[in-house]
């Protein structure tokens, strides 16, 4: 069992179906945003909520708790870097950019930069090895798969990418998020390898990121007017982005020491673009309409991933 699992093309399919999941996260935490009127806020409440049920399981399940005491072990050791258990503190990052971006840029330009940040520095993350997949090499297939990524989200949302001017701070801030994406996603694999349990960085990777989001709130509400509200009475399924994070975190730390953080990076933004599509089909938005441009854009995230694995499976 433990053989099929370390097969690529089982946690490249896990990928896939993590970015499906994150694909029904944003809309839980965009519907919990509407309602208590603050983007930073309802990541707050997704982040927190999803380390309360990881608390819970760090107390009860022991093989989780001793991961979680192997972690400043393997620090004291040198088996990590202090820095590289700092990854939730970049998944925080990444949620007050895009909480503090998306208003100014739309969500369409926001995704464009994201993985355009993603995928380039994914292929530098692999290169010099930060992740436990070790060092790959810059090749020809993998430059092309992550351009191709590129086009497939550019594609999937170019009926909504507005014109006019733009900020082009708000533009980098969302490309520094996607470049820290892909840092995270090694690190963390790095964490997971040395806590030998996956749930246990997991637990570390939420509670530095409701920190983080915690410390920026509190700046938020001391020195502007946005107060906490209410976040009782939104629809139940909004209350399941945090739940759904642990699983796509899970996922991560997992996927990345088998198949490198480019091959993650591609699985998963195939399966947000399928995952956006499916949810326009199935339970779409007031005025939303599913465009041929989303359908290409899924297909050629596809041939993006068939691509990477190509190459992969040809060394």
């Amino acid at each position: 069992m433990a053989a099929l699992l370390q097969h690529r093309s089982i946690p490249i399919v896990a990928a896939f179906l993590g970015g499906c999941l994150s694909a029904m996260q944003s809309r839980m935490n965009g519907q919990l945003a509407i309602y208590v009127g603050d983007g930073l806020e309802a990541a707050l409440y997704s982040f927190g909520s999803g380390l309360v049920i990881l608390t819970i399981l760090v107390i009860v399940a022991r093989p989780v708790r001793e991961g979680v005491l192997r972690i400043p072990a393997a620090v004291r050791a040198g088996g990590l870097q202090w820095w590289q258990v700092l990854g939730g503190i970049l998944g925080g990052y990444f949620v007050a950019v895009q909480s503090a971006t998306v208003p100014v840029l739309g969500v369409a330009i926001f995704m464009v930069a994201v993985v355009a940040g993603q995928s380039g520095n994914s292929l530098f993350v692999d290169r010099v090895g930060l992740g436990p997949a070790g060092k790959q090499p810059i090749t020809t297939q993998r430059v092309v798969s992550a351009l191709l990524a590129i086009a497939a989200v550019a594609l999937a949302v170019s009926d909504r990418l507005r014109s006019g001017s733009l900020s082009i701070v708000a533009v980098l801030f969302a490309l520094s998020a996607g470049v820290l994406i892909a840092v995270q996603s090694a690190i963390n694999g790095r964490v997971a390898r040395e806590a030998r349990n996956p749930m246990s960085a997991t637990f570390l990777n939420f509670l530095l990121g409701t920190i983080a989001l915690g410390v920026a709130f509190g700046v938020s509400w001391a020195f502007t007017d946005l107060d906490p509200s209410n976040p009782t009475g939104a629809p139940w399924w909004s209350y399941l982005g945090g739940m759904i994070g642990i699983v796509f975190i899970a996922i991560a730390v997992w996927v990345v020491p088998i198949v490198g953080v480019l091959m993650f990076a591609l699985s998963t933004i195939a399966g947000q673009l399928f995952g956006a599509l499916a949810l326009d089909l199935v339970v779409p938005t007031p005025g939303t309409e599913v465009a041929w441009n989303l359908v290409a854009g899924v297909l050629l995230a596809f041939f993006a991933v068939l691509v990477a694995a190509r190459r992969r499976h040809s060394h």
